[in-house]
């Protein structure tokens, strides 16, 4: 079988061709082989992931920047209303004499709430 001629190939920062032995033209095309089937592969992934994503989208009743203003106007009346809340509860416990946290136990109130 004859010697087969050096493969001659350009390097992206080398603008000069190189000349490749068979060995290190093997080599490369393996690599090469290699690469793309990666690339296959997570190209493959994208859509999978594409997919999930766009049938997870389905599921919800409304655009998820619809439902984030929605809660934060939610929480923005619940601590108002709480705000009214502890105010009220402040002023019977001024009238009674006690503490406000007396009166939120008396009324169910946790610290935490």
């Amino acid at each position: 079988m004859p010697p087969s001629k050096p493969t001659t190939t350009t390097n992206d920062k080398d603008p000069a061709p190189t000349t490749l032995s068979p060995d290190e033209q093997t080599q490369r095309n393996r690599r090469l082989s290699t690469l793309r089937a990666s690339i296959a592969s997570l190209q493959s992934q994208i859509m999978e992931i594409e997919s999930q994503i766009a049938q997870t989208k389905t599921k919800l009743k409304n655009d998820p920047s619809t439902t984030a203003q929605r809660h934060i106007r939610l929480l923005h009346e619940y601590n108002e209303i709480k705000d009214i809340a502890q105010g009220l509860m402040g002023l019977i416990a001024d009238a009674r004499g006690v503490r406000q946290v007396d009166v939120q136990r008396e009324y169910g109130v946790d610290d935490r709430d």
